[in-house]
């Protein structure tokens, strides 16, 4: 799984005009599903996005993470983040899960953070979202487990 986490101090997801998921201070969250992916390798992703140590402390370092903080945590699905783009200027999605596949282990994401952490939100598998944040910092980190 490959995740690009961007802490904000504010994020949205539309789709078809409705805002089906928004936060305040804390993660958005793009995951993209690969061929390879379990469940057991979503919960591993999942810990690290929740654990990692991206918002100030009282002396202004990076030693917090969003649990730390309570921040909002918005997951949203992009399966263009599994593209190579090693070569010519067209990816290739061939590392990316099937799409049922890709909506199984994201639909397993959800549930299981759903059961470890409150303060979430979603975007929709396959469909046609638009996304809005505001990154603070900026500060972008790209996870892959």
């Amino acid at each position: 799984m490959i995740t690009i986490i961007q802490r904000v101090t504010e994020a949205s997801v539309t789709v078809n005009g409705n805002v089906i998921g928004n936060i305040e201070q804390g993660i958005l969250a793009l995951v993209a599903v690969e061929k390879a992916d379990t469940p057991v390798i979503a919960e591993r992703l999942l810990e690290r996005i929740l654990n990692y140590r991206i918002f100030a402390d009282s002396d202004d370092k990076m030693n917090l993470s969003l649990r730390d903080i309570s921040g909002g945590l918005l997951l949203v699905p992009q399966f263009t983040l599994a593209a190579n783009t090693d070569k010519g200027n067209r990816p290739s999605f061939a590392s990316a899960a099937p799409p049922e596949f890709g909506r199984e282990i994201f639909n397993y994401l959800q549930k299981h953070v759903m059961k470890i952490y409150d303060n979430v939100q979603f975007g929709e598998f396959g469909a046609d979202m638009k996304v809005a944040l505001l990154n603070d910092g900026p500060v972008t980190f790209t996870l892959k487990v």
